[in-house]
């Protein structure tokens, strides 16, 4: 069986071209390949179905939601800013909300996003080191990542960060207005072109302020 098929496939030594004659030594009448085939068309068949489940994976972890999603579990702290309330959901910070929850959760991942919170809030920490999931679009995903980039004591516009991403500043502020992990994620850094813009925060443009001159980038506001 083996030797038909490397016969048949071998190069016509006149046309130079794959020999497309039946091979001598296949037995006349016989139509092969026969279980052979049906075995090569069943593992054709396996492996386009993972194909299919792998893609189908990688597409539902590019819009930043995760296959199997876990319980979520929330808990709050009181700032200066107000009370934040976190969000954990498969192993990352998934939001960040005004306000307290009655029956706040526990876990690792929460204990210590509390902790970087309060360190922000008495000004010992400038920089968040936590896991974070941004649900939405793709482009969502994109502006939250350029924002969470902003240094702390300093701002960026929406239109310069428009350039950056090739799309209008006015997706750049409607995806601002729609971050999901305020503060974490420093939206309250973005500005308009003229100067200080709205924020989605309880307290609004307030809130902001304080935000920003807590940093020491109030002289920016002028």
């Amino acid at each position: 069986m083996f030797m038909a098929v490397y016969f048949s496939t071998m190069m016509n030594p006149i046309m130079g071209t794959p020999s497309l004659t039946k091979s001598p030594t296949r037995p006349a009448g016989r139509r092969w390949p026969g279980a052979f085939g049906l075995f090569r068309a069943w593992l054709r068949l396996i492996n386009t179905g993972a194909a299919l489940r792998d893609n189908r994976r990688f597409r539902i972890e590019r819009r930043g939601i995760p296959r199997h999603s876990g319980a979520m579990k929330r808990s709050h702290i009181s700032t200066r800013f107000g009370d934040l309330t976190l969000t954990e959901q498969d192993g990352a910070i998934t939001a960040v909300s005004w306000g307290a929850v009655a029956h706040p959760d526990t876990s690792d991942l929460l204990a210590e996003a509390l902790r970087q919170l309060a360190a922000y809030d008495v000004g010992t920490l400038e920089v968040f080191d936590l896991p974070l999931r941004v649900g939405g679009s793709e482009l969502q995903r994109r502006v939250c990542a350029a924002i969470a980039a902003i240094p702390f004591g300093h701002t960026r516009t929406y239109g310069e960060i428009a350039r950056d991403l090739g799309v209008s500043a006015q997706a750049v502020g409607q995806a601002c207005g729609g971050n999901p992990i305020p503060v974490i994620i420093p939206c309250h850094r973005v500005m308009g072109a003229k100067g200080l813009t709205g924020f989605s925060g309880r307290g609004g443009v307030e809130t902001k302020v304080a935000l920003l001159r807590h940093e020491g980038a109030a002289g920016l506001l002028i």
